[in-house]
């Protein structure tokens, strides 16, 4: 089973140990198994980012969601920094990005972005100063006051991350974030992201369908099989770093790796199309 690459920091962040999630769906009238993910082991060490990929249903949300203890595995186990994961019990650093931007339709972008630390209790002018930060770095200076329904896809994604990175987390879980954007917006929040992380180095677990996507952020792909999801692959991204998000796309090296994934996903692909 593929893991960490040697290279990689000694410090293991999330530690997924063979673990296996199933369903029960109706099937006409039968109520009937279904095996979502199977044997999946994989770690990823600190100011690691990686991506799982892999064809649709395969289990990748499922795994981000029972790392971020939402569900609960029927087997198998996962340590966070060396600690098990208890399900329904959020744990401490970590933050998750979801598919959907989430955002309270009542709350300007300032409050939005603010509210973990106003739960939190952070004293006001410290929660002003820090939301400033946030949304200045984002490039939403001049949107503060406007409400959710004022603003376009994009910046609506880019509150809701700064929502969660405000709280400081170390370990980053997100769920397609960028997944319902239209291609020139994905980019852009690409570069968003990148130009984010770079600062900060937080530990990611990103969820993607999307190679291209998965190579302009990551340091692994973690390959997925269709369904049951297992690890098939973990690929080095090896590009160097800072990245644009743009030019990357256009290099022979971006083009040969996208190749020889795209390969092993068009395997998957086919996979899950036998009936």
């Amino acid at each position: 089973m593929p893991s960490t690459p040697p290279e990689a920091s000694a410090r293991c962040r999330i530690d997924v140990k063979g673990i296996r999630k199933t369903f029960f769906a109706q099937d006409g009238g039968e109520r009937r198994e279904v095996v979502a993910v199977d044997d999946a082991s994989f770690r990823i060490g600190d100011g690691e980012f990686v991506a799982l990929l892999g064809p649709s249903g395969c289990g990748k949300s499922t795994i981000l969601n029972m790392v971020a203890t939402l569900i609960a595995p029927n087997g198998g186990a996962i340590e966070v920094d060396g600690a098990p994961v208890i399900p329904g019990r959020p744990t401490r650093h970590v933050g998750y990005v979801f598919q959907k931007d989430t955002l309270f339709p009542w709350r300007t972008v300032e409050d939005n972005i603010g509210y973990a630390l106003e739960l939190a209790g952070v004293p006001v002018a410290e929660r002003r100063t820090r939301v400033a930060e946030a949304i200045h770095a984002a490039g939403l200076d001049g949107f503060a006051r406007f409400y959710p329904s004022a603003l376009s896809g994009g910046m609506r994604q880019r509150v809701s991350l700064m929502r969660t990175l405000i709280t400081q987390p170390e370990i980053l879980l997100m769920d397609e974030p960028f997944g319902a954007l239209d291609t020139h917006t994905k980019l852009e929040m690409h570069s968003v992201l990148l130009g984010l992380w770079e600062r900060t180095r937080q530990t990611v677990l990103f969820v993607t369908h999307d190679l291209g996507e998965a190579l302009t952020l990551a340091d692994r792909v973690l390959l997925l099989s269709a369904r049951p999801g297992r690890v098939k692959d973990d690929f080095r991204i090896d590009f160097p770093r800072p990245r644009n998000a743009v030019a990357l796309r256009e290099t022979r090296q971006y083009a040969e790796l996208f190749q020889r994934i795209w390969h092993s996903l068009g395997e998957e692909f086919a996979k899950g199309h036998v009936p």
